[in-house]
């Protein structure tokens, strides 16, 4: 084995898929490229990272909504344009021409362009982390859609693709929840 810089040790384990998370302010709309998502359980909860270097960061904090929306492969340049540049100073929707759809539970945008969108409410923030707890309210795809292979950030600027899916659902049965 070859001694890997501690610095770059989270290469290994980011590659979770690349997350569009949606926030209304009270007055616009904004969008951030999230890479750092974590499922928590089955309920279903998850978690985000991010913080106040992200204009969304106050509309999280405050109204306690957002939608997870996931992009795919065909999206990778929007998917970076949106992560580049600020809410703050752009109106990212306008920008790279992203296409809303209402929420039924949030007032955040689903995006309309995305495999998937997730209806989130927040249900505790640990700010010395950036961690944002959230509630899956509700959950929209699009399972018509040509391509739906997702993107993972690795976190050194390159990402991977999802290549084939492998069944094993029958091994694992006993540890997966009912999914009807």
């Amino acid at each position: 084995m070859q001694e890997l810089p501690l610095n770059r040790a989270f290469t290994l384990i980011e590659p979770g898929p690349v997350t569009l998370v949606t926030t209304h302010d009270g007055q616009r709309d904004n969008v951030m490229t999230i890479t750092w998502t974590m499922v928590m359980d089955f309920t279903p909860r998850f978690a985000i990272t991010t913080g106040p270097w992200n204009h969304s960061w106050t509309a999280l904090r405050e109204t306690r909504v957002c939608v997870i929306a996931i992009p795919t492969v065909d999206m990778i340049d929007t998917v970076i344009g949106i992560g580049t540049c600020s809410g703050a100073e752009v109106d990212k929707f306008e920008r790279f021409d992203l296409q809303r759809l209402p929420g039924t539970h949030v007032r955040a945008p689903l995006l309309r362009d995305c495999l998937a969108n997730i209806e989130c409410r927040v249900v505790d923030i640990v700010e010395p982390h950036g961690i944002v707890v959230l509630d899956g309210l509700a959950a929209w795809i699009d399972s018509e859609r040509a391509e739906q292979r997702t993107l993972h950030a690795v976190g050194d600027g390159t990402l991977v693709v999802d290549g084939e899916r492998l069944d094993r659902r029958q091994a694992m049965r006993s540890k997966l929840p009912d999914l009807g």
